[in-house]
């Protein structure tokens, strides 16, 4: 099953098709009431053959996607430019199409050339995550931090090309999106002045010293978002009596969350804690102040 791309994949699509000459007809959500399943500046690109995207599912963008590929047909019988070819039509989602969320979408469908491009903002990410510890956790996070609109260092001391049990192997490596960066670390410490200030942190190395070491280099920092520790209660306790010894202030201490993920979600499957703790970093980021 091939995954929803984020915003950003959407933006990087749309400038492959556009470099190899491909017709497509790039939808966009202008404007919204009421209730509707996505917000205003959603995109989404069809082509003849393919899409990229999502303005949300359902009724609408069938109706998008077939509108959308009727003009592309008829482009290509009649000869005609794509240059002024755009246009916005209003969806009434009850009325119309028979979806009960009771909004309005208007859309707009306009070709995709270098004018359109030069208009098309980056995408601003969610959050920034230095993701320490490349384990079973590390890894099934990565594959859910794979579809979100974010960045990621993910930071490791071991070499997965020593084939050493657990690690991510080669073709995981290789198939990293472009907004996870693989980073190989002789002391991950050290990796943690170069985070960006302001964001977020994940803990969870193959040692308790490593962790220990990392996390207080965070704290020294001061200035993250969130700091998240894998681990239980007990390891919690233990680290904040040896941070209170390294000198660490106590108003610092009390903002590292352990154990990671949100409360009632049970289970230490890799995928259950990865879920958690991804519902976790949004949360925590939704709740950043302006």
């Amino acid at each position: 099953m091939k995954p929803i791309a984020t915003a950003h994949q959407v933006r990087q699509t749309a400038l492959d098709w556009l470099s190899q000459g491909l017709p497509a007809i790039v939808v966009r959500v202008v404007a919204i009431k009421g209730s509707t399943p996505r917000g205003v500046g959603t995109r989404m690109i069809v082509g003849p053959d393919q899409i990229t995207g999502t303005i949300g599912g359902g009724h609408l963008e069938w109706r998008a996607v077939s509108l959308a590929r009727q003009t592309l047909a008829e482009w290509r019988q009649g000869g005609s430019g794509l240059v002024h070819a755009a246009w916005q039509q209003v969806f009434a989602l009850g009325p119309t199409l028979g979806q009960c969320c009771g909004g309005s979408v208007t859309l707009s469908f306009e070709p995709l050339n270098a004018e359109l491009m030069h208009g098309w903002p980056s995408p601003q990410g969610r959050f920034h995550l230095e993701l320490h510890g490349a384990g079973h956790v590390g890894q099934a996070l990565i594959h859910i931090l794979g579809g979100l609109d974010c960045t990621v260092r993910w930071i490791d001391e071991r070499d997965p090309a020593d084939e050493s049990v657990g690690l991510p192997d080669a073709a995981m490596l290789e198939a990293l999106p472009p907004h996870i960066e693989w980073h190989l670390s002789d002391q991950a410490e050290a990796e943690v002045p170069d985070a960006p200030t302001g964001c977020c942190h994940l803990v969870m190395t193959h040692r308790h010293d490593l962790d220990l070491r990392i996390v207080r280099a965070i704290l020294q920092r001061g200035d993250a978002h969130f700091v998240g520790l894998i681990g239980s209660r007990t390891k919690r306790a233990q680290f904040r009596r040896r941070l209170a010894e390294q000198g660490i202030p106590p108003e610092r201490i009390e903002s590292m969350v352990c154990p990671i993920g949100l409360d009632g979600v049970t289970g230490k499957e890799p995928m259950v804690i990865a879920v958690s703790v991804a519902a976790q970093l949004l949360q925590q980021v939704a709740h950043r102040a302006p």
